[in-house]
């Protein structure tokens, strides 16, 4: 679990291919100071598990399918990357619930100059998980939505600080970069059980309730 919150820009040092991904080995001499085989770092967003550290730098294994999913797939080495630990037990939430796990990719439209305000084109299935002032996470950045606009493709503005240009991927974009999106979790939980609220009463009957109130799948 993570909260959003970068704690330093890493560096790809190199690209492994594997026989079923790749192996990445990254320069992060921040999250490897605790770091070890087993744990977990978010790199652009994406949780990925430590396999070795060494003098500042440490390895992971990405699988096909966090390749397909995420922009990850276009890393190469020299390129710089945002980097998180997972959180400890009695942190501040700094930022909002993370997974780390990446929902699909969005595309930088650019910055209105006149606003200031910064957009994106996602994939019209996630826009709905999107609302004003609600959670998104940008290549592992929290941030706050500004505005959603559906469509296929649908688009959404974030509003980026100076600090978070600075210490961040995002001061380092340009128009057509395509980024890691996670929703909101607590939004597709929502959608998944009020799902089976809708389905029974379409159906003309009862509210499915659990015996605490709770929603539950009708069976």
């Amino acid at each position: 679990m993570f909260t959003g919150i970068v704690e330093e820009l890493g560096t790809i040092e190199s690209v492994e291919p594997l026989e079923d991904g790749s192996r990445l080995t990254i320069s992060g001499p921040v999250v490897t100071q605790d770091a070890k085989h087993g744990d977990s770092i978010a790199v652009n967003g994406v949780c990925l598990t430590v396999v070795t550290t060494e003098g500042g730098r440490f390895t992971v294994d990405v699988v096909s399918e966090t390749l397909r999913r995420s922009s990850l797939k276009h890393i190469a080495a020299g390129e710089r990357v945002n980097l998180e630990r997972a959180m400890a037990l009695g942190e501040r939430l700094g930022g909002h619930i993370v997974q780390g796990h990446v929902d699909g990719t969005a595309v930088l439209r650019g910055t209105d100059e006149a606003t200031g305000l910064t957009s994106f084109d996602l994939p019209g299935h996630l826009a709905h998980y999107l609302v004003e002032k609600g959670s998104i996470t940008v290549d592992g950045v929290s941030l706050t939505v500004v505005e959603v606009v559906d469509g296929e493709p649908a688009r959404f503005s974030i509003a980026l600080i100076p600090t978070t240009k600075d210490l961040t991927t995002l001061g380092r974009r340009a128009a057509g970069d395509e980024v890691n999106i996670e929703v909101d979790v607590l939004a597709k939980h929502l959608e998944r059980l009020s799902a089976a609220q809708l389905a029974a009463q379409s159906a003309g009957g009862p509210a499915v309730t659990g015996d605490n109130g709770g929603i539950r799948e009708a069976r």
